[in-house]
């Protein structure tokens, strides 16, 4: 399976979605639809480790080819280790403000020479049937993001992408404007240049910028796409489920007035 490092490389751009609700049913559904990524989100959910398992190995079922991906509680090295060997192929990890949390998150996910991640019989390793191989080839194509959601984060980030290992940043949109005391408002000066800020200056580093466009909006995609994002999530399973509902009872109410 190409990894997904490869595929923003070859491609330019892969897109992706959350799981939020923790059913290995919408997970199959998502990877089946043709997704890049499917990110299992630990972070604003009531997932677990063991949950995560078993929605990574829907993700497989679905789309060998859809990379799971888990985005962290914390930046904790205990529990990113427990979702690497789940399955996971990277980790999103959360509110990484400094240096030191991105050199954090890095060890948790690489092996060593590279990291400290602890080597065990796991799901990521074939449960112990090619351990060697799988620690020589997680430690080149796991990849690591991390999220600039606070306007501490677009201050120090030069420090936080000159980690080695930190492949990619994801912008959260929501977490960075509300820590500028403007929360959810996108169309605000200061969110649209320190939104900018942190794209361009992970363009000039040779660092993937990543974004998520929460309520799913193929244009917006496209818009993202076109300036050089190369790392986009667009919405979650709960938001296209909510929105189906929504503008299928709609039509209906819609047909049934017409039809009055």
């Amino acid at each position: 399976m190409e990894s997904l490092k490869a595929g923003i490389v070859s491609r330019g751009h892969v897109v992706g979605s959350f799981v939020n609700t923790g059913s290995p049913i919408c997970a199959e559904i998502m990877a089946r639809a043709g997704f890049d990524f499917l990110a299992v989100d630990a972070e604003h959910s009531p997932v677990d480790v063991p949950q995560t398992f078993s929605l990574i190995q829907a993700i497989a079922s679905g789309n060998p080819a859809c990379a799971p991906l888990v985005r962290l509680p914390h930046t904790g090295y205990a529990e990113i280790k427990r979702y690497m060997d789940a399955g996971a192929v990277g980790v999103i990890a959360p509110m990484v403000n400094t240096r030191a949390q991105a050199e954090e998150v890095v060890a948790a996910v690489k092996y060593p020479p590279f990291g400290r991640r602890g080597v065990g019989y796991c799901r990521a390793n074939g449960y112990g049937t090619a351990i060697a191989e799988g620690v020589a080839a997680d430690n080149d194509a796991t990849f690591v993001c991390v999220q600039v959601e606070h306007v501490d984060a677009v201050t120090n980030l030069d420090e936080i992408i000159g980690v080695p290992g930190v492949d990619a940043v994801f912008i959260g949109p929501y977490d960075l404007s509300a820590s500028m005391g403007l929360t959810a408002q996108f169309d605000h000066p200061d969110v649209i240049a320190a939104i900018n800020r942190t794209h361009t200056t992970c363009q000039a580093k040779g660092i993937i910028s990543g974004i998520h466009v929460v309520q799913p909006d193929p244009a917006a995609v496209a818009r993202f796409i076109r300036d050089g994002y190369g790392f986009i999530a667009c919405g979650l399973d709960i938001t296209f489920l909510a929105n189906a509902c929504s503008d299928g009872l709609t039509r209906i109410r819609q047909g049934i007035a017409d039809a009055g």
